[in-house]
């Protein structure tokens, strides 16, 4: 053992906001399924409950063991649709509180898998599903909720773009107490994947395993530390320098997994390495960005800059461990990054330039806070928009907007904790209502046919 490698990590971990952003477990509840909702919802929290009791005295016992920080605890399941879907039920409202009285019990932070896949297009219990989200939302406290609209191989399902538009807007009339904190635990996705651990997006693919055990590791302040070293050297330096950092987070969050799956007897399935910030000092995406020569986040270069962080997290992940998924890459959730709040607030990043960064990281347009009176049509635009470009380019983009109650632009919506401050956001005042009312999909582009 190289006692420098460890005196190494110390200082990632004490110094620069190193930590493992979220353990989270994914269970399936195919098994679960039954005609009647009562027996379905009771074979949903006995088996959330049996299958992740220990989860959080796990992550505790590495977390002091290791000495490593485990910021959540997290649970992701099938999606509800197709479990409630079976039944004759035509609300699911309560499906939702089973789980989050399942997650209150466990003592995690949160449960994903309120969640719908309408790609090519709707199944009963996806509509209900979906119709059921605003309230299921405003009644939870720890339930996140997503809906898949937009694939590379079917397109844009147009009727789901328009539905999630409305659907954002009365979640954040329920939840106006609280600013519509609600739509911060909803997502709409392009390309939605599988084995997510990170929160509102995760949800248990048909496809994993019984039960799974993923890991989210995020370190944005090693990064911009490590940037420091080399000012003034070629991007080659640059690169290289991402790629050897994301390698030593990404063995940090390998050795987490294995650890916590071989104490929980559950099958190791991904390392998610995405740079997800926070709102404490130190630990900001739009930082790096900046540590590379841009006066600040928003200016030209930053789209070119942000595309090269995440081709080179990805490429240092994937070198460290040979089961890397999830999302991989640099997140850039306004509310969450002290130097993207800072950007918005001094008025060098706007809406577009969000977009047109978000063809180039891991994700999308993500905790944006626009004014209360957006029409349900321009969010819906928003989303169509970022679905044409994940869809387009092969890859997830999602939407997790929120259109602010009574705020304006300029105002400041506290959310709290991890979720941070969100500057209200200028959207274009031009109208997309005909636009969005034309419904039907959108084909898939000419590339994805290749079979």
């Amino acid at each position: 053992m190289n006692t420098n490698n460890v005196l190494e990590t110390i200082k990632m971990i004490e110094e620069e906001n190193l930590d493992i952003r979220t353990i989270t477990m994914g269970i399936s509840l195919l098994d679960c399924i039954d005609p009647d909702g009562d027996k379905a919802r009771t074979k949903i929290y006995n088996k959330i409950t049996t299958c992740a009791k220990d989860l959080v005295k796990v992550g505790h016992e590495i977390e002091n063991e290791f000495g490593i920080p485990i910021i959540n605890k997290r649970v992701s399941v099938t999606p509800i649709s197709i479990i409630a879907g079976a039944t004759d039920e035509e609300n699911y409202v309560k499906f939702a509180q089973t789980l989050d009285r399942a997650a209150i019990d466990l003592g995690i932070d949160f449960i994903g898998g309120f969640s719908a896949l309408v790609h090519k297009g709707y199944t009963k219990g996806d509509k209900i599903l979906i119709k059921s989200i605003p309230e299921a939302l405003a009644k939870t406290s720890k339930v996140c909720s997503s809906v898949n609209v937009a694939s590379s191989k079917c397109g844009i399902n147009m009727d789901a773009v328009r539905e999630m538009g409305y659907i954002i807007k009365e979640t954040a009339e329920l939840t106006k107490d609280t600013k519509g904190f609600g739509c911060a635990k909803l997502v709409v996705f392009a390309n939605a994947v599988e084995d997510n651990p990170f929160m509102a997006g995760a949800f248990h693919g048909v496809g994993e395993a019984e039960k799974v055990i993923n890991v989210g590791v995020s370190g944005p302040g090693v990064v911009k530390v490590a940037l420091e070293k080399v000012r003034g050297e070629s991007f080659d330096v640059v690169c290289e320098t991402i790629k050897k950092t994301a390698f030593k987070i990404t063995r940090i969050g390998q050795l987490v997994a294995e650890e916590a799956s071989r104490r929980l007897n559950v099958p190791f399935g991904i390392i998610d390495l995405s740079l997800a910030p926070t709102p404490a000092v130190g630990d900001s995406v739009a930082h790096i960005l900046e540590e590379m020569g841009l006066e600040v986040v928003g200016t030209h270069g930053t789209t070119a800059a942000l595309a090269m962080l995440n081709d080179a997290v990805k490429k240092g992940g994937v070198m460290a461990c040979g089961h890397v998924g999830g999302l991989s890459g640099a997140f850039i959730p306004v509310s969450e990054d002290a130097g993207m709040i800072a950007a918005v607030v001094n008025g060098s990043l706007n809406l577009e330039k969000l977009e047109a960064m978000t063809a180039v990281c891991s994700v999308g347009l993500d905790m944006i806070a626009v004014p209360g009176d957006t029409p349900a049509e321009t969010i819906a635009a928003i989303i169509a928009d970022e679905a044409a470009i994940g869809v387009i380019n092969n890859k997830t983009t999602a939407v997790r907007i929120i259109p602010a109650p009574g705020c304006e632009v300029g105002d400041m919506v506290e959310l709290g904790g991890l979720l941070g401050t969100a500057p209200v956001m200028k959207v274009n005042k031009f109208s997309s209502a005909l636009f969005i009312q034309r419904g039907g999909r959108i084909p898939a582009p000419i590339h994805s046919f290749k079979n």
